[in-house]
């Protein structure tokens, strides 16, 4: 049988003879799973290997599509056996499948259909990735899935596996420990919501786990106080950190795959009063990045940033408070202008995302290198563009400042309320303004507001009560939406989210100004004297266009 396996393989893939007979030394040392043992030897990809196996047993390969199939059978089959074996039903109106990877051994299969009373099936091929997929999305789209994970857990003794050496698929794991299914399926479904953040925090008589999803906090989760410390324990494992050491802050980094997906994890623990308090912060390594064209800014913004982003010198400061966006924007800047012509390198902490063609450094103060010390030694590598991830102290800031004035375009970000808050924070360091007028030639400020769901949003009438705190009666009448919630965002009501921006341009009328004071309020004002569109306007501007709520531009541009 071997033989005329190894004969279809080569009449679908070129084989030379020394790799016929290793694939052959390799099929007879492992008969458990004649696929994977096949695949191991990388001589053949697997879907040559199901297409031979195909012409074989006389089944199809087929490719498993999850859209339309029943999913109530995912109460009475175990996840883990259906891992475990590398099977999947696939059951719709129209017809029963069972997907398996390996046909040598169907018992599995069969029990499988009599559990799951399937009189009329027909059993196909398909990749191991392929059912390993459709398992996960057909258990996450039952609700029960978490609750049954954490009623697992009770009155069971909690294992922790080995530290992990490599990047582990969450999909292939098919560890029977309650804990570390548990783990998997926060990290997995953190990342089908598009979560930025899981959140375990313990409390006196209870465990809460809650997801940050397009900027707040929902709670997802409430396992039973007595998993508490394997849990965390588990994911300090994932990431390389001391179990043992409870009383100090720690952090540290592991990486995952979600399929096709590379998330990134940054952990981090501090201890409280009742057990370590544990935040995972999840960066998709795999993602796409965004250009500006598709922040969903205005044209006239747009069109202000392509120009900003492609001056010769000078500083971009970029402000908001964390988690607003401000790296992404200057992620998508960086990549628009990335050329062979010039020489691009940042200094983050961290570094979130590589950039191709771009020089990228991360800070590690446990060797000494801070943003200013790094900045120091950018300025020596001769860059055309330099980014800083964040100016803190006062000698970042005036390394910063030189080296706009010796011809580098500088981008870096500060955490200030609005535009105009910028050039009084950067007073507040300790920068002349003489320094200020002179280096900085735009301030952006920009917050993330949450886009209505379009499947359930509501149209309503804007009344003079509505606007009374937005400060025009200009819009009494105007037709907008508001939120209501429905499966397909969570019951939120909204899904996903677009950048809002307030654009500062210094001419010389405000450099003057900023020469004889650093008053915020008296700076802002002159702008606005001059054009400029605030937060609340630019968010406002998205409400009547149907994008975002009232209320949501009210949170986010508070003043």
């Amino acid at each position: 049988m071997l033989a005329t396996f190894i004969e279809h393989i080569a009449g679908i893939t070129p084989l030379s003879e020394a790799d016929r007979e290793k694939l052959l030394q390799a099929l007879n040392r492992d008969r458990t799973n004649i696929t994977e043992a096949a695949v191991k030897t990388r001589l053949v990809p697997e879907m040559a290997v199901l297409k031979a196996l195909s012409g074989i047993f006389s089944m199809d390969v087929a490719d498993i599509d999850t859209a339309g199939a029943a999913d109530q059978w995912t109460g009475e089959v175990s996840q883990q056996f259906l891992k475990r074996c590398c099977l999947v039903p696939v059951i719709t109106e129209e017809h029963a499948l069972i997907a398996v990877n390996d046909p040598c051994d169907l018992g599995p299969a069969d029990d499988l259909a009599a559990r799951l009373n399937l009189p009329d099936y027909k059993i196909v091929l398909a990749p191991k990735q392929g059912i390993f997929s459709a398992i996960n999305t057909f258990y996450d789209r039952s609700q029960d899935q978490a609750r049954q994970l954490v009623e697992d857990m009770e009155d069971q003794e909690f294992l922790i596996l080995d530290d992990i050496t490599e990047t582990a698929d969450l999909l292939d794991d098919t560890s029977d420990a309650p804990v570390i299914r548990l783990v998997n399926h926060m990290i997995s479904q953190a990342a089908k919501t598009g979560a930025s953040d899981v959140h375990i925090e313990p409390f006196q008589d209870s465990l809460k786990i809650r997801y940050r999803i397009d900027g707040i906090l929902y709670e997802m989760l409430t396992p039973p106080k007595g998993v508490q410390s394997a849990l965390v324990s588990r994911v300090k494992v994932m990431a390389g950190m001391n179990i043992a050491e409870k009383r100090v802050p720690q952090d540290g980094r592991a990486q995952v795959r979600i399929g096709d997906q590379e998330i990134d994890l940054r952990i981090s623990t501090v201890p409280t009063g009742f057990g370590e308090r544990l935040v995972m912060r999840l960066l998709n390594k795999s993602g796409y990045f965004l250009a500006l064209s598709e922040f969903g800014m205005t044209d006239t913004n747009l069109s202000r940033l392509h120009s900003i982003i492609r001056q010769t010198h000078g500083i971009v400061l970029v402000t908001g408070p964390t988690g607003s966006g401000k790296t992404t924007t200057l992620y998508a800047g960086l990549s628009e202008i990335n050329s062979p012509e010039k020489s691009i390198i940042t200094i983050e902490d961290p570094v979130e995302y590589n950039l191709e063609g771009i020089g990228q450094i991360q800070v590690n103060t446990k060797t000494g290198v801070t943003f200013a010390k790094g900045l120091r030694s950018i300025v020596r590598q001769d860059p055309d563009v330099i980014l800083v991830g964040e100016i803190r102290d006062i000698e970042t800031a005036s390394i910063a400042i030189q080296s706009a004035l010796t011809g580098h375009l500088v981008f870096s970000t500060l955490h200030t309320n609005d535009a105009a808050g910028a050039v009084t924070r950067l007073a507040d360091l300790g920068v002349e303004p003489y320094l200020i007028s002179s280096s900085v030639n735009t301030i952006i400020a920009q917050r993330l507001v949450r886009v209505l769901c379009p499947n359930c949003r509501e149209a309503f009438e804007l009344t003079a009560k509505d606007v009374s705190t937005l400060g025009s009666n200009g819009w009494v009448g105007e037709t907008v939406f508001r939120p209501k919630g429905c499966p397909d965002c969570f019951n939120t009501g909204y899904s996903g989210r677009q950048a809002i921006f307030e654009i500062l341009d210094l001419d010389d009328d405000l450099r003057s100004l900023i020469l004889a004071t650093s008053d915020a309020n008296k700076i802002r004002e002159a702008a606005l004297e001059k054009g400029m569109i605030t937060l609340r306007k630019d968010g406002m501007n998205k409400v009547l266009k149907g994008i975002t709520s009232i209320r949501e531009v009210l949170r986010v541009t508070q003043e």
